[in-house]
């Protein structure tokens, strides 16, 4: 058994978590998150708790059941308490302006690159070199924020780009001189 679908998953005050064959509603005070469940794996409701169920020991059943489970703590997580990810400028003349719901860079090329969130997406500039990326849905906040830095990756040399709060970029000694 998966060590991780075989956990319940307990469902707060204020959640509304529904089944209807395999589609999987989850309600809360941040918003509403779905999630089609794959054919093999069942989800049950017992006792204010997700259970998520596979029917045999198939290769395929066992690959989706703890999946399945931790995608569906996590919409619950999000539409609880939501789901951030920040991320630095770092560079000289490199900055971040907040221009309504979009943002815009200036980040050494000809031109600024503005950047319009996703529905379900918040971008907050803190700053001028700092950018926090906040959502219910886990997946959306990350591939925004990736989508973000892919814009200009930190190079190995300065270190300039942007990057993840936090993350820590491997540099590359220069060129050395006789």
């Amino acid at each position: 058994m998966s060590r991780i679908g075989r956990l319940p998953i307990d469902i707060p005050s204020g959640v509304d978590v529904t089944v209807d064959g395999s589609a999987v509603t989850v309600k809360g005070p941040k918003g509403e998150l779905s999630l089609t469940v794959p054919s093999p794996i069942e989800v049950k409701i017992e006792d204010n708790q997700v259970l998520v169920t596979r029917p045999d020991d198939e290769r395929d059943s066992r690959s989706r059941h703890g999946l399945t489970r931790t995608l569906i703590a996590n919409d619950i997580f999000g539409v609880t308490q939501g789901y951030s990810k920040g991320l630095e400028i770092v560079g000289t003349g490199y900055r971040v302006a907040q221009k309504g719901s979009a943002v815009e860079f200036a980040l050494g090329f000809s031109h600024p690159v503005t950047v319009e969130p996703p529905a379900g997406i918040t971008l907050t500039v803190e700053g001028n070199n700092k950018i926090t990326v906040s959502g219910i849905s886990k997946q959306a906040v990350g591939e925004t924020a990736a989508n973000i830095r892919k814009i200009k990756k930190p190079e190995p040399y300065k270190g300039k780009g942007i990057r993840y709060a936090g993350e820590v970029v491997r540099r590359k000694a220069g060129k050395s001189g006789k």
